[in-house]
């Protein structure tokens, strides 16, 4: 099969739908030409496609279907329990092992040895524990130094998979070969992470891009931990009376979340709406994506030259401003947060880089979320309650966004508000401190009836993921 392509369309994109063409009238397509020579045309851009009203349909398997799931594995109940003993096994090794070692006198929190066997375990455990991984790697008030250093290695410097099933994916994706498509591609892969690889390579029309092929078998693994955590989430809900949250509703957000993530068409579509949004503001970069050579398992985008936010020195050296990138960084958090509602939910070190420019570029829009318009009001509301010690009001914006029902009693929970606001008033971004914050908010959720909704575990989880690296 030969596949010939167009040359990339620039940014923005702007299709008409009458004649099925961009802003400079080329066709977003390819021409795939079979073996038996009849040809056939496969539009690669969704939103060509969505203009044409024939776009294409969204897969079963790349939606996340609890209930389908469930029934899945309702009636394989051995190799359900088989992944259990998996996880636990080690699990419990690594925490005995923890267990032993302070009651000999080890101070754990100072051993290398443990903190990559960490690593490893999550490596071994699969994605959705790599991802937990990679939560923990921006924490450094919750992780000591020895064990961040080994957790930052989960963002990029994973086991890759071999070159031959990435060409594979490759050749099944697009229509050919790599070396039809490409006029250069990396022998070896630059990155591994949890859900893909990434090569850098070079077009034939002479741009740098970088070329994320998806892991082999990745539905399948993720899928059942899902299922199992799942079930885990339903049972501590059912009986631990003390979890008011809808842990189900939130592990299935996250679900959503993840299976959107191993779909590279999505990320893709999610990569031109993030730059449509924000890649106006000042020294924000987002990088193009490449539809004639993207698909549902091979994502083809920019090359960006940058240097990872957390190396602080390196960055410094370039002469570029990290005080400064931080500020763009707080900037667009809040655009995304608060005017548009569209974020990036998994900003760890590995997806914000320093362009040797001195630009703040996002990478892998795989993971995004949205919150939706009466929420965004709520969060803002809010947010002036606070800045107007208005605590009442604040209660009141709570029961709008679904921490409280509308039956609860404010009157305590009035003054426990003011208590933990205290010291934000009037604190620059420097010295507020969202994690003291956050606990001291969880505290209070703990004692009196609130429950966080789903849509809100993904911006804490974003927030968090902010601070640490900030």
């Amino acid at each position: 099969m030969i596949v010939k392509t167009l040359p990339p369309s620039s940014r923005p994109i702007q299709e008409d739908s009458s004649n099925g063409t961009n802003s400079r009238g080329e066709l977003d397509v390819i021409d795939i030409v079979p073996e038996d020579g009849t040809p056939s045309l496969v539009v690669r851009s969704p939103r060509l496609l969505a203009a044409q009203k024939v776009r294409i349909a969204a897969q079963p398997e790349t939606l996340y279907d609890p209930v389908g799931i469930a029934a899945h594995y309702q009636n394989r109940k051995v190799q359900v329990l088989r992944r259990i003993f998996a996880v636990l096994g080690p699990t419990l090794s690594f925490v005995f092992g923890l267990w032993s070692d302070s009651k000999r006198g080890i101070v754990v929190k100072n051993d290398r040895r443990r903190a990559t066997q960490l690593r490893v375990l999550l490596t071994k455990l699969g994605p959705a524990y790599i991802k937990i991984g990679q939560a923990l790697s921006t924490r450094p008030d919750l992780v000591p130094p020895v064990y961040l250093e080994e957790l930052t290695k989960l963002q990029d410097q994973l086991p890759p998979f071999p070159n031959e099933i990435a060409y594979q994916f490759i050749k099944e994706e697009l229509g050919a070969p790599p070396e039809e498509v490409y006029a250069e591609l990396s022998a070896h892969p630059i990155a591994a992470a949890s859900l893909g690889q990434v090569y850098k390579g070079k077009l034939k029309t002479g741009e740098e891009v970088a070329v994320k092929v998806q892991r082999p078998d990745l539905r399948e693994g993720i899928t059942i931990d899902l299922y199992i955590l799942r079930n885990l989430a339903a049972w501590v809900q059912k009986k631990v009376k003390r979890v008011r949250s809808d842990l189900v509703g939130i592990l299935d957000e996250l679900g959503d979340r993840i299976f959107e993530e191993m779909d590279y068409i999505h990320e893709g579509e999610n990569a031109e709406r993030f730059f449509e949004l924000y890649g106006h503001m000042k020294d924000v970069y987002v990088p193009k994506i490449y539809w004639e050579y993207t698909n549902r398992r091979v994502l083809t985008m920019e090359w960006i030259n940058g240097t990872k936010l957390t190396q602080t020195e390196e960055i410094s050296a370039q002469g570029i401003d990290a005080r400064y990138l931080i500020e763009v960084g707080v900037q667009c958090s809040l655009r995304q947060l608060l005017e548009h509602g569209f974020f990036h939910a998994d900003p760890h070190p590995g997806n914000l880089l320093a362009t040797t420019d001195g630009k703040l570029a996002y990478l892998d829009f795989g993971m995004m979320s949205e919150i939706k318009p009466p929420q965004r009001y709520g969060l803002i509301e809010a947010i002036v309650h606070v800045v107007n010690r208005d605590f009442e009001g604040l209660a009141k914006d709570y029961v709008k966004l679904d921490f409280l029902s509308p039956e609860t009693d404010l009157t305590p929970i009035i003054p426990a508000f003011a208590r933990v606001f205290a010291d934000a008033q009037g604190a620059s971004v420097a010295e507020l401190n969202i994690k003291s914050i956050t606990d001291e908010l969880s505290a209070l959720m703990y004692e009196y009836p609130f429950r966080v909704p789903p849509y809100y575990a993904l911006i804490i989880r974003s927030l968090v993921t902010l601070e640490g690296i900030a």
